[in-house]
C-alpha cells in the first residue's frame, strides 16, 4: 500500500524544476545579480535584462503594446485593443507586492531600453492561487523567454506558499498550450469562454 509520504513525494517530481535548473544551459545562460536582475543570453546571442517591473517602465510598456499584431493582443488580453491607454499602462506598472509579481524582459541594446516581454500573476488570498499571464514581442519568440517569464512565475507562487498558479489561454495558442503542458500544467475548458482554455499547476 502507497504510504502519504510516498504519494507526496511523487507529487514534488511531478513539479516543473526550479527557473535556475531550467535553464541553466548555453543557449539561455541567466547570471544573476539582485540589485540589478538577470542577465539573459539567447542562443542567438541577443541580451535582454529580465528584472522586476517597475513604475518608470510606463512608456516602454506602451511602445511593446504598438509593436504587437492584433493577433498577439487577443492571445494577450483575449480581446481586441487598439491601444493601451496610459491609465491601464501606470496600473500594470504599479503593484501592490502583496498580490502582485511582475516580471520584465528589457532590451539594453536600445536607448531608451525596449520591453521585449512580461510575465505577471495576480494573487487571489481567498483562494490561495493566482493567475498568471506571459507575453513576448513577436521576433524574441522561440527563444525560450517565455518559459524563463513562466517558470520565474511559478517560483515566485512558491515562495509565497500558494497553492495553484492558473489562466486563460485561447485554443488556438498551441505555442503557449505546449509550453504549459511542458511545465506540467494541465489543461480544461473554460466553460464560461468559448475557445478559451483554463490551465493550472498545483504547486
Amino acid at each position: 500500500m502507497t504510504s502519504l509520504s510516498e504519494i507526496a513525494s511523487a507529487s514534488r517530481r511531478l513539479l516543473p524544476p526550479r527557473s535556475t535548473e531550467r535553464f541553466a544551459r548555453p543557449h539561455l545562460t541567466p547570471a544573476t545579480s539582485p540589485a540589478k536582475g538577470e542577465q539573459v543570453t539567447t542562443r542567438d546571442r541577443r541580451e535582454l535584462r529580465l528584472r522586476g517591473i517597475e513604475p518608470g517602465d510606463v512608456a516602454a510598456l506602451q511602445r511593446c503594446f504598438t509593436r504587437l499584431s492584433p493577433e498577439d493582443i487577443r492571445r494577450r488580453f483575449l480581446h481586441a485593443m487598439s491601444e493601451l491607454p496610459a491609465p491601464m499602462a501606470q496600473r500594470l506598472c504599479r503593484l501592490d507586492p502583496q498580490i502582485e509579481t511582475a516580471y520584465v524582459l528589457m532590451d539594453e541594446s536600445e536607448r531608451p531600453a525596449e520591453m521585449r516581454g512580461v510575465g505577471r500573476i495576480y494573487v487571489d488570498e481567498a483562494a490561495d492561487s493566482a493567475e498568471f499571464s506571459v507575453l513576448v514581442e513577436q521576433d524574441w519568440t522561440r527563444l525560450g523567454l517565455g518559459a524563463l517569464l513562466l517558470q520565474r512565475l511559478v517560483d515566485d507562487c512558491r515562495r509565497r506558499g500558494l497553492s495553484e498558479i492558473w489562466g486563460y489561454v485561447l485554443q488556438e495558442n498551441r505555442p503557449m498550450l505546449k509550453l504549459c503542458k511542458e511545465l506540467g500544467f494541465t489543461r480544461r475548458l473554460a466553460p464560461d469562454e468559448p475557445g478559451t482554455a483554463q490551465i493550472s499547476l498545483r504547486l
